[in-house]
């Protein structure tokens, strides 16, 4: 362990006292924490071994210390070898030793002291001696270096000549490769027909045009379409070898593969020519079913099959040429120019359409189609509208392509998705692409996707960068010249936003036949191919898509601010689930914006945004067209608190004043007012459930399979409104009004029923007139049966219609117990008043010593007692007809603490001895 010291501490402690102390204390410690547990014992302590235990042994300082002999002398290891010893001894220990060394010194040099005094004497004549050794040293010396010379002489010139001989080499395989050069242009100008430079004359002279007649009339050729092409293929691979011979000697500048490239650019030209002129002829037979002469005529299965083998190798000729393109522009000018000319022009839409149908109805071959769509998709749409099909309103576009399955006469269409053409000539047009692209162009694509996935040139780098290596028939065939003609010809028909009907059908059939084509496609790359395309970018941006939303924004808001142009709400007849034309008219506004005539996918954030704006628009209007509310009561216990202790009568005026009781009747202008509120109230409240159930049901079963779902990937995710949370949030603030409307529901009801209650204050003065009567009370008063009737006909219980009568199975409950609330503590106060009336009356009569009481309190008057008794009979009858009554509506009455204080006042006498 090496510790840095300060000189300081250095000064202080120069023999480094400290440090080794420390080390010394480590050293035990360590040793310690290694020792053995005891093999036996009561406590675990560990015990020393004998050689441990024994001390340490003391070795002398001699010359054959390790330390002291070590080349170099390390003090801090000594000083570790000796830390058992003190620096006092030690020191002590090495002056002895010292000593000890001059001693033998000493001794040393008395003992060869003669030999030590003679040693100067035996060097006399050595230096004569070494002078004659040292001449022939030198000759020596010389002879090495001119040997060594020699050597390397040697050396250099067998380098060189093996440098020579692998040059002369590497110019032997040079040559070699120039003579395969050689031979392969003359081989290949050979089965290509090409006269070589020195016997062009004799060619022209004997064969005349002879390569052209090779590569054009292919009657006079001996060998069949099939031999032909795989003699193509056979100079494609010759072909290819040179070039890779060529690429090697070009490594280094050639005169002959200089004064050669010209033969070679005309291998290369003739070979692509006679590939282009034979894949050409095999598409023609295949697509026009035309023979050499270029007369129609029919070709059999068999035949068909040999043409197809002829295109596979002329396919997999080019892909190994990696002419991937010239393959594509003969493709595209033998099978689809034409056809796009005759189909696709300006009058295309209006003109008569025949179907395009097999040229000979030949059964299906064995081949196995492309799969057809899942069978789920003839089934009926679950909503009215979704974006996975061609036609929203009419059957699905791919169930003729179903149905066609199991007809014998399909023949290949039953795996294409055919639209629906019914009285739309766009379809029709498509159809005709769509049968004329299964018949003659899907077999090829999807044998040049089998070539290409086969020689793995997918994978290939090619040299043009922009290139990508492979077939892409399907962007740059057939894509390519449909979109192109599509925007040429009918651009000015297809993408004309002026009639939105027109245009949303135009886009919707449109962006069915791009699926029902990506249908045809070989495979998903192929798919992809063709939406990066440059072609189908364009088509896409000629759509005008905001233009046809502002368009529809137009009709839309246009009808809507029509239905909301009055501000008042006015009950509809055939509006069902809603009340009012407004909020039918509100919610037609939301289902127009994602119908199956209106809706596009690509504009679904805009229509997102507006559907909020409806609502929230639908929010201004009930705020402008509600009647004013009245503000809300204050709490009806804190109210009879403040009349039971007395309040003066300037407070209790007040206080009453805030009630929904007044002290009198309402007289039949007020009661006509309050009806036309309930019924305002009762139309809110029934819109705004209505709105909300049918704003969710519109979200679970169409909004949220047609808004896009949020990536995962997006960095703004967590910070995002999710649309579900949105549409909750824009109803909220709708739904908000809900609360206020039934609490000014409650307090008309309230008022009401309280009005029926002024009629229990006649009962003491109708006992009183009848005190010649000792029957008892069996029945409860008539104004009982008042105290609800206007909530039962708000709710249309016990009548034929009420203005509430939509909304007794959500709300009766809760508003009946709100209105009972208010009634029972309105009941109390009519009792307690009742009872000081009675009780002060008792009191003045007491103080005038009649011995009546009308009561019988003091028990002095029988008639007196009778009364009191049939009072509190009937008021006991009232108040549970009240409760029972209540409890029809749904009320809990045994639950509410004020009820139970009615009953309780009902059952108690009138009036309190003093």
């Amino acid at each position: 362990m090496n510790v840095v010291k300060s000189p300081d501490d250095s000064a202080r402690d120069p023999y480094e006292l400290d440090r080794l102390a420390e080390e010394l204390v480590a050293r035990e410690t360590y040793r310690a924490s290694h020792r053995q547990p005891q093999s036996s014992g009561v406590d675990a302590n560990y015990e020393a071994s004998e050689v441990e235990r024994a001390l340490p042994l003391y070795v002398p300082l001699s010359h054959d210390d390790t330390y002291l002999s070590a080349p170099v002398f390390d003090v801090e290891q000594f000083l570790l070898s000796r830390a058992y010893t003190s620096l006092p001894d030690l020191r002590a220990e090495l002056r002895d030793y010292l000593a000890a060394l001059k001693e033998e010194l000493v001794k040393l040099i008395n003992d060869d002291y003669e030999a030590f005094i003679s040693l100067s004497t035996d060097l006399r004549g050595e230096g004569t001696r070494l002078e004659s050794l040292k001449r022939p040293l030198g000759d020596l010396k010389a002879h090495v270096l001119e040997s060594r010379q020699t050597l390397q002489d040697i050396q250099n010139e067998t380098k060189q000549k093996l440098d020579r001989r692998a040059a002369i080499r590497e110019e032997k395989a040079f040559l070699h490769s120039l003579l395969k050069i050689s031979e392969s242009i003359t081989r290949l100008e050979s089965l290509l027909l090409i006269s070589s430079p020195g016997d062009e004359e004799k060619d022209q002279s004997n064969l005349g045009g002879l390569p052209m007649t090779s590569r054009t009339d292919t009657e006079g050729d001996d060998r069949s379409r099939g031999n032909r092409a795989k003699h193509i293929a056979r100079v494609a691979a010759e072909y290819t070898q040179l070039l890779y011979h060529v690429s090697r000697a070009n490594a280094e500048p050639c005169a002959f593969i200089d004064e050669s490239q010209w033969r070679v650019d005309r291998i290369k030209s003739t070979l692509s020519f006679d590939l282009d002129h034979l894949f050409a002829a095999t598409l023609s037979a295949l697509v026009g079913g035309k023979d050499h002469g270029g007369k129609t005529s029919r070709i059999s299965e068999t035949e068909k099959s040999k043409l197809y083998a002829d295109a596979t190798e002329c396919l997999r000729t080019y892909d190994m040429l990696g002419l991937w393109r010239d393959a594509e522009d003969v493709i595209r000018r033998e099978v689809l120019r034409d056809f796009i000319k005759k189909t696709l022009y300006p009058g295309a839409l209006s003109a008569p359409r025949s179907p395009i149908v097999p040229h000979t109805p030949f059964a299906p071959s064995g081949r196995p189609h492309s799969p057809g769509p899942p069978q789920t998709a003839s089934l009926p749409p679950r909503t009215p509208y979704t974006p996975f099909t061609a036609f929203a309103s009419k059957q699905n576009p791919f169930e003729v392509a179903l149905r066609a399955d199991g007809s014998a006469t399909a023949g290949s269409l039953a795996s294409t998705a055919i639209l629906d053409e019914t009285d739309d000539p766009l379809a029709a047009l498509y159809n005709t692409i769509l049968r004329y692209v299964d018949r003659d162009v899907r077999r090829l694509m999807e044998i040049a996707e089998a070539v290409c996935v086969k020689s793995g040139s997918r994978e290939r780098r090619s040299g043009n960068t922009d290139e990508r290596p492979g077939f892409d028939i399907m962007a740059n065939v057939v894509w390519a010249e449909v979109g192109r003609a599509l925007m040429d010809e009918l651009g000015n028909v297809i993408f004309a936003a002026g009639s939105p009907d027109d245009f949303r059908k135009h886009h919707e059939t449109t962006q069915a036949f791009i699926r029902a084509l990506e249908f045809l496609a070989p495979s998903v790359r192929s798919v992809e191919a063709m939406r990066k395309h440059i072609v189908f970018a364009s088509f896409e941006r000629r759509w005008q898509l905001p233009v046809y939303f502002q368009l529809r924004w137009k009709e839309i808001v246009s009808k809507l601010e029509e239905a909301l142009a009055t501000t008042r709400l006015e009950r509809a007849t055939n509006k069902t689930p809603f009340v009012t034309a407004q909020a039918a008219a509100v919610y037609d506004a939301l289902r127009a914006c994602w119908s199956a005539e209106v809706f596009i996918p690509e504009l679904s954030a805009r229509f997102w945004r507006f559907t909020l704006q409806i609502l929230s628009r639908y929010r201004t209007w009930l705020d402008k067209s509600l009647p004013p509310l009245e503000p809300p009561p204050k709490v009806v216990a804190a109210v009879a608190a403040a009349e039971r202790v007395g309040a003066t009568a300037g407070s209790a005026a007040s206080i009453r004043a805030s009630t929904p009781v007044p002290a009198e009747a309402a007289s039949a202008e007020s009661i006509a007012a309050d009806e036309a509120l309930l019924q305002q109230f009762a139309t809110a409240v029934t819109d705004l459930k209505a709105m909300e159930a049918q704003t969710t049901r519109l979200w679970r079963e169409e909004l949220s399979a047609l808004l896009p779902d949020a990536s995962p990937d997006d960095d703004d995710n967590e910070q995002r409104v999710s649309p579900e949370d949105a549409l909750y949030h824009s109803l909220s603030k709708l739904t908000s009004l809900v609360p206020t409307l039934l609490n000014q529901i409650v307090l008309i009801l309230s008022r009401r029923a309280c009005d029926a209650l002024l009629s229990m204050r006649s009962i003491p003065s109708q006992f009183r007139a009848m005190s010649t009567s000792k029957r008892m009370p069996t029945e409860p008063s008539y104004f009982v049966s008042l105290i609800f009737k206007h909530t039962k006909a708000f709710f249309g219980i016990q009548s034929v219609e009420g203005p509430g009568a939509a909304l007794k199975d959500t709300f009766l409950a809760s508003v009946a117990t709100d209105v009972f609330e208010l009634v029972t503590q309105r009941y109390i106060f009519f009792l307690s008043a009742m009872k000081k009336t009675e009780e002060s009356l008792r009191r003045l009569k007491k103080g005038k010593k009649s011995t009546y009481s009308l009561f019988g309190s003091s028990g002095r008057d029988d008639d007196g007692r009778a009364d009191e008794e049939k009072i509190r009979t009937q008021m006991a009858l009232d108040v549970e007809a009240f409760g029972r009554e209540a409890e029809a509506l749904g009320v809990v009455v045994q639950e509410n603490a004020a009820y139970r204080s009615l009953v309780e006042m009902a059952r108690s006498s009138l009036t309190e001895e003093t």
